[in-house]
């Protein structure tokens, strides 16, 4: 009797139930797989999902046949040529072999925040759309009071009045003197104010990008976009050499109410994006104030609007921090000195200054405090000792007999998880 043919699909199994994205801390390979997934096109969170639960891992998604993932994850057309090509450029192997470890280094742990690290804002996760991975610059302590919404967005139009610009650099000044990191888009008119005042009380301003950290829009901003990645953050969802284009900046919004507990209107037409961020923040039950304006402004006429609908009135800056208290870093020194060019006491009608905190000595001598540190691991305690008071990437290779890349990894996680703080020229500090 002949044997019966085999089957040219193997059969369907069983889909894994597990949470979506796996519970971290990712180790390096989790990271990895995840990067070269999102690297694939037409990959996104929701197939990401799909290739999770029905392989149980990314690692096995990626050895599986073009049939299995066609059965399995509903992968078809262009989008299964897509993958294929995808898998065929990089390999069967692509972390075990020793031909390309150039671009793997490309895709492990530097400057990158994904959905498994410590670091990662839960907040980020339950949105409709997550971001897949993040991109950043600057000062990585902060990530400890952005993963607890410690923070407070302030958007608004491009095109301000005088009297909306003085408002958000008096916003961007007292909730830093406050003690608050303030979150914003970098844009034209309220979003850039709101980071010059931040800078110019020595604070921390967070900027949310719509482009990748290589561009900066609008392009006058480079000087004020370098400033921000200098005394806090620049965060993007935006992999390098992502084109630009007009959704990017909507879709930013989500990514700034996320980041914090509370949204501030300055001022804004009917037609803007920062009314999508006051939706969002009304959906998420955030608290959501709005400056008045001229009645006959259209630069004004949608934050007028919110106010109709319930958005609490903000006429004064100090009674905004009045009403949110100390922020998360207020018991600390500030994260930068004035910025050169900035008034520190931006002039307006009806502002009034906050009492000033202390400046810091110098870059990286900020750290926050935003409640109790995680706790470490045996290796990470034994790399905090290494640190000691304050260490070179290089004294740190020497005292624990690490290669470069590996201490450099593991220094970032201490990092982003609020135990150390990077210095220039390649030296941590503890917090």
């Amino acid at each position: 009797m002949a044997p019966a043919p085999e089957s040219p699909v193997p059969l369907l199994l069983l889909p894994h139930t597990g949470p979506f994205p796996p519970p971290g801390p990712w180790d390096q390979a989790q990271r990895l797989w995840w990067l070269l997934w999102c690297g694939c096109p037409g990959i996104g969170w929701q197939r990401l999902a799909r290739l999770q639960a029905a392989f149980g891992g990314l690692d096995r998604a990626w050895q599986a046949p073009d049939q299995v993932l066609a059965q399995r994850a509903g992968f078809r057309g262009r989008l299964l040529e897509q993958v294929g090509a995808y898998r065929q450029l990089w390999g069967a192997d692509p972390l075990g072999q020793s031909t390309i470890p150039g671009r793997l280094a490309g895709l492990g742990w530097h400057r990158r925040l994904l959905p498994g690290d410590p670091a990662w804002p839960g907040a980020l996760t339950r949105l409709a759309r997550p971001p897949l991975q993040l991109h950043w610059q600057g000062q990585g302590q902060l990530w400890a009071p952005l993963r607890q919404r410690q923070a407070v967005a302030v958007v608004g139009t491009r095109h301000p009045s005088r009297h909306g610009l003085a408002m958000a650099r008096a916003l961007g000044s007292a909730l830093a003197r406050a003690g608050w990191p303030v979150v914003s888009g970098l844009a034209e008119g309220i979003d850039g104010a709101v980071h010059q005042g931040c800078l110019a009380a020595g604070g921390a301003p967070v900027a949310v990008l719509g482009t990748p950290l290589e561009r900066v829009y609008p392009r006058h901003h480079q000087t004020l976009q370098a400033q921000v990645a200098e005394a806090g953050l620049l965060i993007t969802e935006h992999p390098p050499g992502t084109p630009v284009r007009p959704g990017h900046f909507a879709c930013r919004n989500r990514l700034q109410v996320a980041l914090a507990q509370a949204v501030v209107v300055v001022e804004c037409p009917e037609q803007s994006g920062a009314l999508h961020s006051a939706s969002l923040a009304w959906d998420q039950g955030l608290p959501l104030w709005a400056v008045p304006a001229d009645a006959g402004k259209l630069s004004a006429a949608g934050s007028n609007r919110l106010l109709a609908c319930g958005a609490s009135v903000l006429l004064d800056p100090e009674a905004l921090v009045r009403q949110l208290g100390p922020g998360p870093l207020a018991a600390l020194p500030a994260l930068a000195s004035p910025v050169d060019g900035v008034p520190s006491q931006p002039s307006g009608a009806g502002i009034a200054p906050v009492a000033p905190v202390a400046a810091r000595p110098g870059p990286g001598a900020f750290s926050p405090q935003p409640g109790p540190l995680p706790p470490l691991a045996g290796s990470q305690r034994a790399l905090l000792a290494a640190v000691g008071a304050g260490a070179s990437l290089e004294q740190v290779c020497e005292r624990l007999e690490l290669g470069a890349a590996g201490a450099s990894r593991a220094l970032l996680e201490l990092e982003l998880l609020g135990w150390l703080r990077a210095e220039p020229g390649l030296w941590w500090s503890p917090c």
